[in-house]
């Protein structure tokens, strides 16, 4: 059990000074910065800057929600072998051996694109790849993920390859920085070969599993609401819903990249991640391929379920139990001046910083209720909708061309910031954006266009000092 003995959440929450809402379109000469904000989440807030600052319980966990909890961390963690027997049913083929295999300490892996310039020869990569045919159609001998690992015996689908091109710019102070743009191929196909220039290949390093029980308790209404005002001419910003259907409903989507789940697709990666089957996804990933006759020679049976429902709830609960650490340095004068030059920018127009749940909390994959983490106040600083990031910057900016539901190639769900200061703490590294484009917070604020270009200006205009401020500022997150 990962429980630290911490300050009570709720003793400090009363003490809070918390903020009320501010104009978003006055002048910039008269921006005024909110106080507060340093409880990110309301009574699930931890007070933890450590490796396990995103993986430790929030202070409600307790009886049986304990129980379960340490179960859904067990299955998430504990690495899945090809045998049939519990704990089995990895493969044949997978992208990861374990939901914790890309989401260190329920954070973000280091992925193999830099040192290993994409899968590597050896070992993991710790990556999605998603690859579709020009015209969006999926390859019927692959589908939508290709599968870059293989249990012992099998092939994989096939081996990322990436190749950066470096360019340098500079700010109008002098200040030198540089963005990478990646270029992405496939190698060692276990199939046919598929022709280049029918490929569209797109890479998703792991998102941090920081503040996901307060997302899936998010007031859709306030995020519909924050849709219909989300138009600021002046800045080119206009967010909008990725409305999705799941399950056969209908809703807001909030989760991933593209805000394209309902939920935060447990059974999915359990399936396509891990080829790990399901009461939701009860056929092999690589039904129809020949690593299910390569899988079947090395005595795999695929006649019954690797995983319950059960179970899948738990970890489901695991997720959405997470505590959410706190801001630090709130009273750091660089850190007040950063978040003045954030305002500044605009960037709170998309990050927003204070959200609602619902009075009712968030219910998991097989019904069960979380009402503790209903009537919070949260500081997740997005607005969880979609907004086109450009496709101009050195040639095609943030635009892989992939569309999940509603949300077309150019357009992003705009990425919540809490815990972001501690990415390199847990995870050792500091790669950003979607594919990890980004090694450090500045080439990642370099890389907005679209509705981002105008904040984006408004940064490189700063002194050196100011940007240096607003890092600090992220970093407190």
């Amino acid at each position: 059990m990962k429980r630290l003995y911490q300050l009570s959440a709720t003793l400090l929450f009363l003490f809070s000074c918390l903020a009320c809402e501010e104009d978003d379109k006055m002048d910039m000469d008269k921006v005024v910065v909110p106080n507060g904000y340093a409880l990110s989440a309301g009574t699930s807030t931890i007070f933890l800057n450590s490796s396990v600052a995103y993986d430790t319980e929030a202070d409600w966990v307790s009886g049986t929600n304990a129980s379960r909890f340490n179960n859904g961390d067990g299955l998430y963690d504990d690495v899945r072998t090809s045998g049939n027997e519990e704990g089995g049913g990895l493969g044949p083929v997978y992208a990861g051996y374990s939901c914790g295999s890309c989401h260190r300490n329920a954070g973000r892996t280091k992925p193999t694109l830099w040192e290993n310039g994409g899968s590597g020869n050896y070992g993991f990569s710790s990556m999605l790849v998603y690859i579709t045919r020009r015209n969006g159609a999926f390859f019927r001998d692959y589908g939508r993920v290709l599968h870059d690992q293989a249990i012992y015996g099998v092939e994989a689908e096939g081996k990322l390859s990436v190749k950066y091109e470096y360019e340098t710019f500079s700010f109008p102070d002098g200040e030198m920085y540089e963005l990478c743009k990646p270029t992405y191929s496939i190698r060692e196909w276990y199939k046919d070969s598929i022709a280049p220039e029918d490929l569209f290949c797109t890479v998703r390093i792991p998102l941090r599993h920081v503040g996901m029980g307060q997302m899936m308790a998010i007031d859709r209404n306030e995020i519909i609401a924050l849709a219909a005002k989300s138009n600021y001419p002046e800045y080119g910003i206009s967010g909008r819903v990725n409305y999705i259907t799941e399950k056969g409903v209908t809703g807001v989507g909030l989760s991933g990249n593209k805000a394209q789940h309902l939920d935060l697709t447990v059974e999915l990666g359990f399936s396509s991640d891990m080829g790990v089957t399901n009461s939701r996804y009860p056929e092999e990933i690589c039904e129809g391929q020949i690593q299910i006759n390569q899988g079947s020679m090395m005595g795999l049976s695929y006649d019954q379920l690797d995983i319950s429902t059960e179970d899948m709830e738990d970890v489901d609960l695991y997720m959405q139990s997470l505590g959410v650490p706190a801001r630090r340095n709130v009273d750091d004068p660089q850190v007040i001046l950063g978040e003045q030059k954030f305002y500044e920018a605009k960037c709170h127009l998309c990050h927003v910083p204070t959200l609602h749940t619902r009075p009712e909390g968030s219910v998991l994959l097989n019904g069960t209720r979380l009402s503790w983490l209903g009537g919070q106040t949260i500081h997740p600083y997005s607005d969880y909708l979609l907004h086109d990031m450009g496709s101009e910057i050195m040639g095609v900016g943030l635009n892989d061309n992939y569309t999940s539901g509603m949300a077309q190639g150019n357009e992003w769900r705009t990425t919540p910031l809490w815990g972001i200061g501690l990415q390199e703490k847990v995870n050792g590294h500091t790669y950003f954006l979607h594919d990890g484009r980004a090694r450090n917070l500045i080439e990642a604020i370099m890389w907005h266009g679209g509705e981002g270009e105008a904040s984006k200006n408004l940064f490189k205009r700063m002194t050196k000092e100011e940007r240096d401020a607003v890092i600090a500022f992220l970093n407190s997150l």
